[in-house]
């Protein structure tokens, strides 16, 4: 799951009001992979819904690994975990629901109040040790552990997101030589891409604590490749430390996977360390500060009503005041019934002509009938065969294809938006009805690899082995770069939230083909736009590009592209 933010986005046009029964109260972030939502189960208790983009639902292969997380996290159950609640990998699209962690993630923390003090640190240690118990007691390796992903709760942390875990016995989901994680915090196995292990996720919790006292990583920023080259290659500087602190990070930091400290050795040299605190119901008031305080969580979205609400019965009018009769208002309000006349008994001749006038009004009745049913039949029939003429008509949007406007040759008549011939029968009359526009389908292409030999094509095939496609890098000693000899390409700024409608307003009237990635992470949304007119976005998942030859220049990235025709 994304990390949790201290303000709620309201819903989006393109937001879904429901999932799979789950009402949506806001929008809680969005990434690569899909959007989270806030939630609640019938009982009330918030809950994050991952929702994974529809485009990368259709994919055989991301759905399978998709399936892989929602097992994963069925499997792992701590006191420092987001508990999975609910899912459905098989969904249209997938989804999965955990419990809402109200706290802001460790690197939101660090951002708003700089670096956390040695208690702190060690009890975020303690609680995402214990949390790494509970993963790998599952045989999980979490692969990703990283600031981002460990929320600060009011009773401390909790490790989220298993996105791109591994089950330790079950096959590896990645391509051979690819690696998997964030680079700032990979261990020296990751990313050299060798045998990785729970021990892997030690070393990025080694980080994390550095991070957490430091307020920046403790291999400095830069490049992800060169960063990746420092933890290879080189000891981080523990000097800048605080002292107490020194001995378990440099533990966790051990270059050999087998010197590193176990999450249970972790645990309790934290607990030794803080002492009587460690005993402390729920963490110090410390640790609260830390946390902040917890973010107003929108209530649940009621149930609709079947039944419309009912109007407001009228009021009764008021009775108008009783007046007053007088003996002579009476006699002229009242007046007693007229006697009944009796009715002069009818000869045969009134008869006769009685029977006439009947006879008449109902063989008129009939006529009339008759002449109604017969105009009701002409109308219905040439209705039937305008349509019919119209579906066997050759047209677009009422124009025939050979290119005149009308049947007849005459360009003024039957043209859209011209008037009717007052000669013409209503199965003449043109019907004007121009076609609506069918907005371009998404198709995903999911896990493609791009690096300095091969390219990647807007039009398929997509992944090419040569420098043929649209898209090719281009790395030198001060950086890499994606070109491209036939389409726009540009960063989608801001808060990413790719799409169709946010390519098109990113791109506008641009016309570079060539962006740095200088500034460009794990995560980021680059739009392109290929001269036939189709549309594609990235979303980055893993980029290496080094400027030492020591390790190979590579972009991971899943591509949508939207075609014009």
């Amino acid at each position: 799951m994304n990390s949790a933010t201290e303000v709620f986005e309201p819903l989006r046009a393109d937001d879904p009001s429901t999932v799979a029964g789950y009402r949506i109260a806001a929008r809680i972030g969005a990434g690569g992979m899909g959007r989270v939502y806030l939630s609640h189960t019938q009982g009330g208790r918030p809950v994050a819904i991952k929702v994974v983009r529809p485009e990368l639902a259709e994919d055989p292969s991301f759905r399978r690994r998709f399936r892989r997380e929602v097992e994963a996290a069925r499997r792992v159950r701590g006191a420092y975990t987001a508990e999975l609640i609910d899912a459905d990998a098989d969904g249209n699209p997938p989804w999965l629901a955990t419990l809402y962690v109200a706290g802001p993630s460790l690197s939101q923390a660090v951002a708003r109040r700089g670096p956390l003090p040695v208690p702190a640190v060690l009890w975020l240690m303690a609680g995402v040790a214990e949390a790494l118990q509970a993963i790998h007691g599952a045989h999980i390796v979490h692969r990703d552990l990283k600031p981002s992903n460990v929320l600060l709760a009011a009773d401390g942390p909790r490790v989220i997101d298993f996105g791109i875990s591994l089950a330790s016995d079950a096959t590896a989901h990645t391509a051979t030589g690819a690696t998997v994680g964030t680079p700032q915090y990979m261990a020296p196995e990751q990313a050299s891409a060798d045998e990785v292990t729970a021990a892997a996720d030690v070393f990025a919790l080694g980080q994390t604590a550095a991070f957490a006292a430091l307020g920046k990583p403790l291999y400095g920023t830069g490049p992800s490749a060169t960063v990746l080259y420092r933890i290879v290659h080189s000891q981080p500087d523990l000097s800048r430390l605080p002292r107490e602190l020194r001995p378990l990070i440099a533990r966790c930091l051990a270059a050999d996977p087998q010197e590193r400290a176990t999450p249970e050795e972790i645990v309790a040299w934290c607990r030794t360390q803080l002492g009587p605190d460690a005993e402390a119901d729920g963490g110090p008031a410390l640790w609260r500060e830390v946390t902040g305080p917890e973010p107003a969580v929108p209530e649940a979205v009621p149930e609709p009503t079947s039944q419309l609400p009912a109007e407001p019965a009228p009021e009764p009018a008021p009775s108008p005041a009783p007046v007053p009769l007088s003996p002579h208002t009476m006699r002229q309000v009242w007046q007693p019934p007229p006697s009944a006349q009796p009715q002069t008994p009818e000869g045969p001749g009134e008869r006769r002509r009685r029977r006439r006038r009947n006879a008449l009004l109902t063989a008129a009745s009939a006529t009339v009938a008759a002449l109604l049913l017969g105009t009701l039949w002409v109308v219905l029939d040439q209705a039937a065969d305008g349509l019919r003429d119209r579906a066997k008509s050759p047209t677009t949007g009422g124009t025939p294809t050979g290119g005149a406007s009308s049947a007849s040759g005459d360009p003024a008549r039957g043209a859209v938006g011209s008037a009717p011939d007052r000669n013409q029968s209503p199965s003449q009359s043109p019907s004007p009805s121009p076609s609506a526009s069918v907005p371009p389908k998404a198709i995903p292409y999911p896990s493609l690899h791009l690096n300095e030999d091969n390219s990647i094509g807007i039009k398929e095939p997509v992944q090419r082995a040569t420098r043929g496609g649209d898209l090719r890098l281009h790395c030198e000693q001060v950086g890499c770069t994606l070109e491209s000899d036939t389409s726009v390409i540009t960063v989608l700024s801001g808060q990413p939230h790719g799409s169709l409608e946010s390519c098109q307003k990113a791109l506008g009237s641009r016309t570079t083909r060539k962006q740095s990635l200088s500034q460009v992470a794990a995560g980021s949304e680059l739009c392109v736009k290929h001269q036939s007119g189709d549309i594609a976005l990235l979303v980055l998942t893993l980029k290496s590009t080094p400027w030492m030859n020591d390790l190979p220049s590579t972009l991971h990235a899943d591509m949508t592209v939207w075609r014009v025709a």
